[in-house]
C-alpha cells in the first residue's frame, strides 16, 4: 500500500494582477472535493489527510510593479507554504504524498520546497502543465505578473529574492518539462528552446507518437531521480470543456489526453506530489466538473499504476 496523501491548500494569487484564487482551496473543500477523491477507485483505499491551509493574508493585493507584483509579499509567502508542506508531510509519516490545491502557480515553488525538505537529499524531476509557459523572469515579462515565473524559478532563474523564497532550484532543467504550453511570450519561448527543458505540446500529447514519445522521456529521466512532482496548471485543458479557471485557453488538452500523460509520468516513476492550480471559481465555467477534474488528474498521479 502507498503512502498517505496529504492534501495541503495554497490560497494565494498574489502573483498576478486579479484575486480570487486565493479562495479557491476553501471553494474546493466545500465543492466535496476530498469526498470526490476518496469516491475514485484508484483513492478509495488510499489515507487522506487534511492539513488545511498555509497562512496567507492578504491572500491577494492589487500592485502596479512591472516587474514582479507583490515581490516582498510573495517571498514571505513561499517559505511559509513550504514549511506547512514539510510539516505536514513529517506528520504523515514515511512515504507520505503530496496533493496540492491552489491558489495561482507560484504555489508549485513552494510545494516544491516542502517536498525537498520532506526527502533530504531526493532529487524530484518536475512535470509542468501549462497552456502557458510560466518560463519568465522579472527581467522578460510582459506583464510584471510573478505567476508567468515559477516554472523558471523552480530551475533556477530569476531574481535572487524571488529564488531565495523557494529554495531554487529544487529541480534540474534536463529533468523538467513543459506539457500543453501553446500560450508562451516570445522571450520566454527563446529561453525553453534553448534549455534543457523538454516540451510537449497539447497538440502532440493527443496524438499516440506524442504519448509516447512522453513515455519515454519520462522513463530516462525516472532512471536518474527519486520521484517526479506533478505541477497542473489547470488551464492546460481545453476551454471548450467549460472549466472554471482563471485564464481558459482554446485548443488544449482534453481531460481524457490529460489523464493519460499525467498516468505515463506516474508509470515510469513513483509521483512525491500533484498540485492543481489555477482554478477560479464564479466567473464561469463549471465549478462542479473542475472539481471531478481535479480528483481524476489526482487519481492518475497518486493511484496505483503498473510501473515500466
Amino acid at each position: 500500500m502507498q503512502g498517505p496523501i496529504v492534501i495541503a491548500g495554497s490560497p494565494t494569487a498574489l502573483g498576478g494582477h486579479f484575486g480570487g484564487m486565493e479562495r479557491t482551496p476553501a471553494e474546493l473543500r466545500a465543492l466535496g472535493i476530498v469526498d470526490g477523491l476518496r469516491a475514485r477507485p484508484g483513492l478509495s483505499d488510499a489515507v487522506l489527510i487534511d492539513s488545511g491551509d498555509a497562512h496567507n493574508d492578504p491572500g491577494w493585493a492589487p500592485d502596479p510593479d512591472p516587474r514582479a507584483k507583490n515581490r516582498a509579499r510573495i517571498c514571505a509567502y513561499l517559505p511559509r507554504l513550504a514549511t506547512h508542506v514539510h510539516e505536514a508531510l513529517a506528520a504523515a509519516g514515511p512515504g507520505a504524498r503530496l496533493l496540492l490545491l491552489g491558489g495561482d502557480c507560484t504555489s508549485h515553488a513552494g510545494a516544491m520546497t516542502g517536498l525537498r525538505r520532506a526527502r533530504p537529499g531526493a532529487r524530484l524531476a518536475i512535470a509542468w502543465f501549462d497552456a502557458h509557459g510560466d518560463f519568465n523572469t522579472p527581467d522578460t515579462t510582459p506583464s510584471g505578473n510573478v505567476w508567468g515565473m515559477p516554472f523558471a524559478m523552480i530551475v533556477g532563474r530569476g531574481d535572487p529574492d524571488l529564488l531565495a523564497a523557494c529554495d531554487a532550484p529544487t529541480a534540474d532543467p534536463a529533468d523538467a518539462a513543459l506539457l500543453g504550453g501553446q500560450v508562451l511570450d516570445e522571450a520566454e519561448s527563446r529561453m525553453l528552446a534553448a534549455s534543457p527543458v523538454a516540451h510537449f505540446g497539447a497538440g502532440m500529447l493527443e496524438t499516440e507518437a506524442g504519448l509516447a514519445a512522453l513515455g519515454a522521456w519520462a522513463r530516462v529521466v525516472a532512471t536518474r531521480v527519486d520521484a517526479f512532482y506533478v505541477a497542473f496548471d489547470m488551464d492546460a485543458l481545453d476551454a471548450a470543456g467549460n472549466w472554471a479557471l482563471a485564464m481558459p485557453e482554446p485548443d488544449g488538452l482534453s481531460l481524457e489526453t490529460a489523464i493519460l500523460a499525467v498516468r505515463t509520468i506516474a508509470c515510469a516513476g513513483p509521483v512525491a506530489g500533484f498540485g492543481a492550480t489555477a482554478i477560479l471559481i464564479g466567473r464561469g465555467g463549471d465549478p462542479a466538473r473542475t472539481a471531478g477534474a481535479v480528483a481524476a488528474l489526482a487519481e492518475a498521479g497518486l493511484g496505483p499504476v503498473a510501473r515500466h
